[in-house]
């Protein structure tokens, strides 16, 4: 589960019908199997006996041990679009965020990202994503620090402390966690992407923290340099958030996010703030739905503003190889 522009646009008008492929490649580090009945067979023995070799090897290497707990991912991503309204070639289309160029073909995003995960006896991690590409500019346009971070999506550190059922704690840049679409296109049910993830934040600079309760219930918190992808701060206050993710069924999640916090310009006076829900429901292993609803309000130039928004979305997977994913969305 995802800002900029607080610009209200009333309307989508005209289609836009774009082509778009991605290919997605994931390393992990190879885990050895072991033999559920004991001891290996006659067959696995040499490949038991190179695993052993290997895991002394690795605990005689710390940094030979290190490198296999990192993941590696790429992604790369393009697009032809055509937009009925026939502007022209060339034109940003409006109203479009990402998919905005008519008539020709476009590079989106290509992506390379390093991650280690915390765990109980390795407590220090770290996520580092290299993005470049139109979607990388778009995602980065901050007025504040647009050279230095434009094409860094995601660069942060983490740190396991032993409380409880263990307290995730997160340092530097992260895409958030308000709205229903993630950042990645082939992640999303459409290639295109609504409005409320359009005029939403899409990153914090900051502290995050993260709690697993239980099975069901995960909280967490930030203390951020703001919305809007401010990795620089435009005030002197600082933006406050959480997140509670609810996973009451197998097939049934509920996010609540909010953010409150200081957003104008030279103004840490004046208070901006969201909330934003979304469900997901998955009857079926073919059908899935989802409902993403924002409400914010701020005060601009002395005037108080609100706005809000509802996505519906729907993915029937009517063979193993092609699916229909409407969305319906009123801002």
């Amino acid at each position: 589960m995802k800002y900029q522009s607080t610009t209200l646009i009333p309307f989508r008008t005209g289609a836009v019908a774009a082509l778009a492929c991605a290919a997605f490649l994931t390393a992990t580090p190879a885990q050895a199997a072991g033999n559920e009945a004991g001891a290996p067979t006659v067959a696995e023995a040499p490949a038991a006996a190179e695993a052993e070799a290997a895991a002394t090897q690795d605990a005689a290497d710390p940094d030979l041990s290190f490198f296999e707990k990192v993941t590696v991912s790429g992604l790369v991503d393009a697009y032809f679009s055509y937009n009925f309204n026939e502007p022209a070639t060339g034109t940003v289309t409006a109203l479009r965020n990402f998919d905005i160029r008519h008539n020709q073909f476009s590079v989106s995003l290509l992506e390379l990202a390093f991650g280690k995960a915390v765990e109980a006896d390795d407590r220090v991690g770290f996520q580092f994503d290299l993005q470049y590409g139109q979607a990388a500019q778009l995602f980065n346009a901050d007025a504040l620090d647009n050279d230095a971070l434009i094409n860094t999506q995601q660069a942060y550190v983490s740190y396991l402390a032993p409380v409880g059922s263990g307290l995730t704690i997160d340092v530097g840049k992260f895409v958030t966690a308000v709205g229903f679409e993630p950042t990645e296109s082939h992640l999303n049910y459409n290639y295109s992407r609504s409005f409320l993830y359009a005029l939403g934040p899409y990153y914090h600079v900051g502290a995050r923290i993260g709690y697993t309760v239980n099975d069901k219930v995960w909280v967490s918190g930030i203390l951020v340099n703001g919305w809007s992808g401010q990795a620089g701060d435009n005030n002197g206050g600082k933006t406050v958030g959480g997140t509670v993710i609810l996973t009451p069924t197998d097939t049934v999640t509920v996010v609540e996010n909010v953010l409150f916090g200081p957003e104008q310009d030279n103004n840490s006076d004046d208070m901006r703030f969201l909330t934003n829900t979304n469900l997901a429901y998955s009857p079926t292993d073919a059908i899935s739905t989802g409902v993403d609803y924002y409400y914010a309000r701020d005060t601009v130039g002395g005037t108080d503003v609100d706005w809000q928004g509802v996505a519906l979305y729907l993915r029937g997977q009517l063979t193993p190889t092609f699916a229909l994913a409407p969305r319906l969305e009123l801002f």
